[in-house]
C-alpha cells in the first residue's frame, strides 16, 4: 500500500468531515495532526493517514454496503458514509457508541446504522457486505467476518499481536479468499469471541 492517497473521493471525504468534532475539546487543537489521539475507554481515533489509506484500499464507488468493526469516535464511519450507500458499524463500549450516534445525528449522517455488540461476530442481520473494515487488531481474521463478506467483496483488517500488526487486505472472489499483507500498523486490541479476551 502506498503512503500517498490518490483517490479524489477519499480526499474529498477527509476534507468534508470535521475531525475536530470527533475528539475531546482538550484535543481539538491537535485533531488534524497526523497522529492518533485518545478518545476514552483506552481507545483512540486513528491518525488521518491511516484512516484515508484503509478507506482507499476498499475502492468504494458509492453503491456499497460497508460493515465497520470498532465505531470508536465515529470518525471512520463518518468518512465511509460519504463514500458508500450504507454503513453498519459495531462498537462494544456503550459510552463511545452513544457519543458517535450523537455526532452522526448532529452532522446529518443518516446512512450510518450503529449497534452495541461483539464486533468479532459481525452483524449477520444485514450481511453480506460489499466491504468490511476493522479498526482494531486481532490475532486472526474472525471467521464470521469472512462469512459475512460478499462475493466479490473486500476487507481490510489489522492482524498480529497486541503490540504491532500487519494490515491484511482480504478479497473474496468466486468462493476463494485471497489475503495480501500491506504494511505494519499499530491498533488497539480487537476484543471479543474471535479476538482477544480483554
Amino acid at each position: 500500500m502506498t503512503r500517498g492517497i490518490s483517490d479524489p473521493n477519499v480526499l474529498q471525504a477527509m476534507a468534508e468531515v470535521p475531525r475536530h468534532l470527533f475528539v475531546d475539546t482538550a484535543q481539538q487543537a491537535s485533531a488534524y495532526g497526523d497522529h492518533p489521539l485518545p478518545i476514552g475507554g483506552d481507545q483512540t481515533i486513528s491518525q488521518p493517514l491511516v484512516v484515508a489509506a484503509m478507506t482507499q484500499v476498499l475502492q468504494l464507488t458509492g453503491s456499497e454496503k460497508v460493515l465497520e468493526i470498532g465505531t470508536g469516535s465515529g470518525y471512520q464511519a463518518a468518512i465511509l458514509s460519504r463514500l458508500c450507500e450504507k454503513v453498519y458499524t459495531v462498537e462494544r463500549i456503550n459510552s463511545l457508541l452513544a457519543g458517535a450516534r450523537k455526532l452522526f445525528d448532529k452532522l446529518h449522517y443518516y446512512n450510518i446504522l450503529a449497534r452495541l455488540d461483539d464486533g468479532t461476530m459481525g452483524w449477520q442481520e444485514y450481511a453480506p457486505y460489499d466491504a468490511i473494515i476493522v479498526t482494531a487488531g486481532g490475532p486472526e481474521i474472525p471467521g464470521p467476518l469472512i462469512d459475512q463478506l460478499a462475493d466479490p467483496g473486500r476487507m481490510v483488517i489489522p492482524v498480529g499481536d497486541r503490540e504491532v500488526q500487519e494490515l491484511h487486505y482480504v478479497q473474496k472472489m468466486d468462493g476463494e479468499v485471497i489475503i495480501d499483507k500491506l504494511e505494519s500498523v499499530r491498533f488497539v486490541s480487537l476484543i471479543g469471541e474471535h479476538g482477544w479476551n480483554g
